[in-house]
């Protein structure tokens, strides 16, 4: 509970900070964040009330809020279930509901920042939020809740430390399963099981992302899924998966080929292991998102290699479609410096016409440089 208070704590520093009246949380990672409520019920509209002062309220359908009582640190007054009927109308909203509840918790004239940028609160809800609160004003939250989760705690990095052992393990079976003739579907099953199974120590969660097998000629292009076609010798695979454990994300991307690897594909993974050990060499607290990657974009430069896509992203709690937090990019122009307890996914893609190549690592910033999840090799794996 102290954790759970802390972050709220957290929270409502930035809306006194921002003279905010209240905020309305739909992003599920952030639910999770601030109460624990886990469930696959974010398709349809949830939110959590944190008004200024007062107790935060949580509304949900009226048959998923009974499940805030087992994986919430909510109590039954602050838990509320909108009806049935509600549910999937032209001609109302479950926000009119809510609103017409919230109403009376937020002061006339007050502004409330919304999640407007998160995935599953609509434009619907939106109006029908605004038009049930007349008098306040509706305002982007700009990502406060994400913002304040950047930092991770003790317990948070305790998870991300297991989500990257989990991370590692199935990796491992993508590599050793991934062969000439066997089907694309079966080799994703594998790696679906190994994601839930986990390790001896700690079972895995489901990830916030399906893991992506793009092969062949495909290769050349980030988020594919996969078919039931088989994979096929002299061909090159590129996975990316993600260890979860209570939620918290460690996302992994290594690249396999079969046979022999033709001379830029070789070429190219060599060049992007050094340039992975010039970003991890420079991650540290204090550094700018930029400075690191310009780190990277320095070795690749030199061989006359170009990434216009960032280097990577800040990570922790995740639910589909994203595992990513939506705040920091190692990217050219990010001003924001690195703390030691921030987590980040280092992906290094080369996506190229027909081709590609990918690396990444799940890492934290400790308080003297870079705390790698996993300890897999950052060689290319070759299949013959």
């Amino acid at each position: 509970m102290s954790e759970y208070a802390a972050r709220l704590t957290r929270v409502r520093t930035v809306l006194a900070e921002r003279g905010l009246g209240a905020l309305v949380v739909s992003d599920p990672a952030n639910l999770f964040y601030l109460t624990g409520y886990d469930a696959w019920s974010f398709y349809t509209p949830q939110c959590l009330l944190v008004p200024a002062d007062g107790d935060v309220q949580f509304f949900a359908r009226a048959m998923d809020a009974a499940g805030a009582s087992y994986t919430s640190n909510l109590r039954a007054d602050q838990i509320h279930g909108y009806p049935e009927v509600l549910v999937h109308r032209p001609d109302v909203h479950p926000y009119d509901w809510i609103a017409n509840i919230c109403h009376e918790l937020i002061p006339a004239g007050a502004d409330v920042a919304v999640e407007s940028d998160a995935h599953y609160f609509t434009a619907r809800g939106y109006l029908a939020l605004s038009n049930g609160l007349p008098g306040r004003r509706l305002v982007d939250s700009a990502e406060l809740v994400n913002w304040v989760r950047l930092v991770k705690s003790p317990h948070e990095l305790d998870h991300l430390r297991i989500a990257g052992a989990i991370a590692e393990q199935a990796m491992r079976v993508a590599l050793d399963r991934l062969r000439p003739g066997r089907r694309q579907c079966d080799v994703a099953a594998e790696i679906l099981a190994a994601q839930a199974t986990g390790t001896r120590e700690h079972g895995g969660d489901y990830p916030a992302i399906v893991p992506m097998l793009p092969t062949g000629d495909a290769a050349g292009t980030p988020h594919l899924t996969w078919s039931d076609r088989p994979f096929v010798d002299n061909q090159a695979t590129t996975v990316e998966l993600a260890g979860v454990h209570g939620r918290y994300h460690a996302p992994l991307a290594r690249t396999v080929m079969l046979g022999d690897p033709p001379r830029r594909l070789r070429e190219t993974a060599k060049i992007v292991a050094d340039g992975m050990q010039a970003t991890l060499s420079t991650i540290r607290p204090g550094v700018t998102g930029s400075a690191v990657h310009a780190a990277f974009n320095a070795v690749i430069a030199a061989h006359g290699l170009v990434k216009e896509s960032r280097i990577g992203y800040s990570i922790g709690i995740g639910y589909p479609p994203d595992w990513g937090e939506r705040t920091v990019s190692l990217r050219s122009g990010e001003t924001t410096v690195l703390t030691a307890g921030m987590a980040f996914h280092v992906i290094l893609g080369m996506w190229m016409d027909g081709w590609g190549y990918e690396l990444s690592e799940p890492v934290v910033v400790s308080a003297d440089g870079v705390e790698r999840l996993t300890g897999l090799s950052h060689e290319l794996t070759i299949r013959r």
